[in-house]
């Protein structure tokens, strides 16, 4: 019986073509996200791209979930998926988008340009004063994955000086970082950022690792960038700290809640930069191009019987 494939993405006639050629005999179907049914789900034996997770409930029939996102939250709770299924994630597509995204931002945030903006939304010619630069600063990059590095390379290419955070020790100290530490040291090493920029994923461990007492560590005149997830952040004291200054700013592409409610505090905050998770997705075309290329590479490996790239790790959620 021919392999069945469920392409959940929204692909150019270019791309159906690099998916085919890697597995001959195959039979696709594609579909929108928004069109994509449960019974598509039901009848594929492999899905390239996120599909609601409560329709996979261990089927017995899928053989690999490619997603199209590098985390996989949703994916690796108990019962979703069968012991069979393998899960592999797209890490190393959303580097240069979502660093480019927390890099505009942290500028925006120095150079008080979100305030200029809101003076020209009341058309008001306003000087708001001092500004700051990254040249010479201390950036400190909390989770040294695709993303990390890229975002680490960016303001290293401007001048800072960069330390990074990782969850396993490090055997190379890679080019953009002056130094790197393990996650028990983040505390520690808060005081001597004028930079805080997170990608973490969202896992246990890390859940609120940037409350209270994070924020009273940090210098008075640094900023908070966050792109990996929301639920790292306790909202509240993140409110408190723009609130009262004890940070300078933030910049946030996720939060937690999300979507952020309309009436939350954190809205009002004028030091406050908020995007609506969007600083990955398909905005950037060069993102959904790399998902493309490591689409069709384990589709490649998978026809062929050899190992998958990023497979995913069910205790962190993200590849190994």
């Amino acid at each position: 019986m021919e392999k069945t494939v469920l392409v959940v993405l929204p692909l150019q006639a270019h791309h159906r073509a690099l998916l085919e050629e890697s597995a001959p005999g195959y039979a696709f179907t594609y579909a929108a996200k928004e069109a994509v049914t449960a019974e598509m789900v039901k009848q594929a034996d492999v899905i390239i791209g996120n599909v609601p997770a409560q329709w996979l409930r261990a089927s017995p029939r899928l053989a690999w979930l490619q997603l199209d996102s590098a985390g996989a939250d949703a994916y690796i709770a108990p019962g979703v998926l069968a012991e069979h299924t393998v899960l592999t994630c797209a890490t190393g597509a959303y580097g240069k988008a979502v660093a480019e995204h927390l890099f505009a931002m942290l500028w925006m945030l120095q150079k008080k340009l979100h305030l200029y903006r809101d003076h020209q939304n009341r058309h008001e010619w306003t000087d708001e004063g001092p500004v700051t630069s990254v040249a010479g600063k201390t950036v400190l990059v909390v989770g040294l994955g695709n993303i990390g590095l890229y975002f680490a390379r960016l303001v290293k290419a401007v001048g800072a000086h960069v330390i990074g955070v990782k969850r396993r020790p490090t055997e190379q100290l890679p080019d953009c970082a002056d130094a790197v530490y393990q996650m028990d040291r983040l505390q520690s090493l808060l005081p001597q950022a004028d930079v805080v920029a997170s990608v973490l994923p969202g896992t246990p461990q890390t859940r609120r690792i940037f409350g209270a007492s994070a924020f009273a560590a940090m210098k008075p005149e640094a900023f908070f960038l966050n792109a990996g997830r929301g639920i790292n952040v306790d909202t509240d004291a993140l409110c408190s700290a723009l609130k009262s200054r004890q940070i300078a700013g933030a910049g946030i592409d996720v939060t937690d809640p999300e979507p952020l409610p309309a009436g939350h505090a954190l809205w009002s905050c004028p030091n406050a930069l908020i995007t609506p998770h969007i600083s990955g997705q398909f905005h950037l075309q060069d993102t959904l191009e790399q998902i493309v290329q490591i689409a069709a590479e384990n589709l490649r490996r998978f026809a062929n019987g050899l190992e998958l790239k990023s497979v995913v790790d069910f205790e962190s959620g993200y590849s190994r």
